[in-house]
């Protein structure tokens, strides 16, 4: 058994689930999820159709490369959409079954396994960047992202030596739970620490369509590399997927962009991997990233939930929008674990902990105090989840 598989600690939804189970929810109430990332908004009717009209293609195997329309159609939109000169999709973009196995696989790829090899990632956290870092024989760093740091990662408090120990640096823009965006600037700065510590940067950009003004989108790890000049995309990569973007979650389809060495070296893992895109997700995916009107809908619909919410939970709770994504990450007024467990018991809402979502550090749990809700329902049900929480709060004992 591979030794670091004991490390792996349950999954957030676990917690949560066990946190539950002593409560006797008021079940007259409708219950109302708000505690996992996943759209709720119907998917792109001409894209299921597409899906639907090549299901027929099941009865032939995918190559693990994707097919070049595919690649092609993913270049398009990637060049436009991040102000890139150029992106060869034949040797810099890798389709993939959605962002979560491919950051997992990643660091499988590029980690050499050593006492002292490191991933640095933020904290809090998608879980995968830590299992992925343990399976792959490296140790997780979790770098806090607080308010005071706009919920980035301070790296100015890494010593040399500590980057000299990094071999991969996860990056979660905008992030996840707390929706904060790099700046270009911001990533440029990583992308010298990159070249002078040889370490890869792994950027994490699947809620990166999820945003409020459309004049300024949030900006990109290739991004930020074509802006100074950086075209091969050295140590760079994205992870881009179609769950949020178009609301396809069940689809499985996404992509990693970026240094043609690293694409091939993860194309060679994957080809072993045995984790080809079926033929009908690969044209359903073409049709998907082909469109942009259906996810400029699809952001005003966020858009105006922000806004509901917002004016309904402000008067009561600490929170603000946040640079992008969709969710808010409000600060309590009491403990994240006691406020989740009696929301749900009282007013048959779910929330995520923000605890559960962090790692204890020495300067404690960046989660602490803090609850995630995801505003994936539709308008009228996150209007009434705000609501309910509103009266939680006013009448708690």
């Amino acid at each position: 058994m591979n030794p670091n598989l004991p490390r792996l600690q349950p999954y957030p939804f676990e917690k949560l689930a066990k946190l539950k189970q002593a409560t006797t929810p008021d079940t007259s109430k409708a219950h109302i999820a708000l505690s996992i990332g996943e759209p709720k908004h119907a998917p792109p009717g001409f894209v299921v159709e597409t899906l639907a009209k090549h299901l027929n293609a099941v009865s032939h195997y995918a190559a693990t490369k994707g097919l070049p329309e595919l690649r092609q159609a993913i270049q398009s939109w990637a060049t436009q959409r991040f102000k890139l000169d150029q992106l060869d999709p034949e040797t810099e973009i890798l389709p993939v079954n959605g962002t979560r196995e491919a950051l997992f696989a990643f660091a499988q790829t590029v980690i050499s396994p050593s006492e002292r090899a490191k991933v640095f990632m933020p904290n809090p956290f998608y879980q995968i960047y830590e299992g992925a870092s343990l399976l792959a024989g490296a140790e997780p760093v979790f770098l806090n992202c607080t308010e005071d740091q706009q919920f980035l990662p301070d790296y100015a408090q890494i010593s040399e030596s500590e980057w000299e120990d990094c071999q991969l640096l996860y990056l979660c823009t905008p992030g996840n739970p707390t929706g904060s965006v790099y700046s270009i600037e911001q990533l440029q700065a990583l992308i010298r620490l990159a070249d002078k510590h040889k370490f890869i940067i792994a950027s994490d950009e699947c809620y990166s369509e999820l945003y409020f003004d459309e004049e300024a989108p949030p900006p990109g790890l290739l991004e930020a590399c074509a802006a100074m000049g950086r075209h091969d995309f050295a140590r760079c990569v994205v992870f881009h997927s179609l769950s949020k973007r178009s609301n396809l979650p069940g689809l499985r389809s996404g992509f990693v962009a970026g240094d043609a060495t690293l694409i091939s070296d993860f194309l060679k893992y994957r080809t072993y991997h045995g984790c080809a895109m079926p033929l009908h997700t690969q044209h359903a995916s073409i049709a998907a990233w082909s469109d942009e009107k259906h996810v400029a809908e699809n952001r005003a619909a966020y858009r105006e939930k922000f806004d509901r919410v917002l004016d309904i939970l402000s008067p009561v709770l600490e929170v603000s929008r946040p640079d992008a994504g969709f969710y808010l990450w409000p600060k309590l007024p009491i403990d994240d674990q006691v406020f989740a467990r009696d929301l749900f018991e009282r007013e048959h809402v779910t929330v995520l902990p923000g605890t559960f979502l962090a790692r204890d550090t020495e300067s404690g749990n960046p989660g602490a105090g803090r609850i995630r809700m995801a505003l994936v329902a539709e308008l009228n049900e996150c209007i009434e989840a705000a609501e309910r929480i509103v009266h939680f709060i006013r009448h708690a004992s």
